[in-house]
């Protein structure tokens, strides 16, 4: 029986997913046949040892597949938290909603330094929230009207929630989106930070304490306690450097198209794929998989 299972994950709308291709990957490590997951999207290699990620990528050659190393127990897990921004919906809310008042390259650019992990995430959040002061609130509904799930967020929050387990979006980001995400995806909790507002305008404040790293993390701790499982029963998908902490403890950590000191910390991520690849990672297949 195999222990570790490697995951080829393409978007077969742009690369679809060749045998061949899956063929010179199984050759370079040994591995046994390959289980298609989906046809053109996804396979399965099974493995007796965590594959080595040097021949991986030598072997996929550049190509614009995902490669996830995943052990065969517990693959599936009891628990999804998931981060919002640049994850779950395709853009940054808080950079978008800085466009309505003239700042968005301004405040995007402190984002990038924070998700990039250069300056402390709650400072980051203040300074950016407070150049916001006396923006109307009709700002956040219209930023909500711009706002795009990512491919696959429904189909991975209904397929695990359909499978058992809980789910929940944790976001360094407002409540006023995480209820609405929450509300139109299925989560079934969300936490994140309160934007401080008084009825008309925003304040230029955020509600503390400030949800950063160590909460996103204490977060899952949290869930994990609630189902009396470890967090080796837990996925987290992320992209930023407040995301680092829980993927890091995740029995299932995988870093979504991630800013570069991401990506380079995280065990398994995702940089071509959408996020039906989380669900491919626990060996779920295409007819398991549910619309959202």
């Amino acid at each position: 029986m195999s222990a570790w299972f490697l995951t080829l994950v393409a978007d077969p709308a742009r690369f679809p997913l060749a045998p061949a291709l899956v063929a010179r990957v199984r050759d370079a490590l040994a591995a046994g046949p390959p289980d298609w997951l989906a046809a053109e999207e996804a396979a399965d290699l099974p493995l007796a040892d965590a594959p080595d990620p040097a021949r991986v990528r030598a072997a996929l050659d550049s190509a614009p597949v995902d490669a996830l190393a995943v052990p065969a127990a517990g693959r599936r897990k009891r628990l999804l938290v998931a981060d919002m921004d640049s994850t779950i919906v395709t853009g940054e809310t808080l950079d978008e909603l800085a466009d309505f008042a003239g700042l968005k390259d301004r405040i995007a650019a402190i984002t990038a330094r924070s998700m990039n992990g250069e300056i402390d995430f709650a400072t980051a959040l203040r300074e950016r929230v407070a150049l916001l002061r006396g923006l109307p609130i009709s700002a956040l509904g219209a930023t909500w009207d711009r706002m795009r799930l990512t491919p696959g967020a429904a189909e991975l929050v209904a397929t695990m929630r359909a499978a058992g387990a809980v789910t929940a979006l944790v976001s360094g980001g407002f409540t006023w989106f995480t209820e609405r995400v929450a509300a139109q995806v299925g989560f079934d909790h969300h936490r994140a930070n309160v934007l401080e507002h008084d009825g008309s305008a925003l304040r230029g404040t955020v509600a503390e304490p400030i949800l950063d790293r160590d909460a996103k993390l204490a977060a899952l701790h949290g869930f994990c306690r609630a189902l009396g499982v470890g967090p080796e029963a837990a996925a987290a998908v992320g992209d930023g450097a407040n995301d680092l902490a829980m993927l890091g403890a995740a029995g299932l950590g995988v870093a979504f198209r991630a800013k570069p000191v991401v990506a380079a910390a995280a065990r398994a991520r995702v940089d071509h794929a959408g996020l039906r690849a989380v669900l491919f990672a626990q060996g779920f297949r295409a007819e398991e998989i549910r619309g959202g």
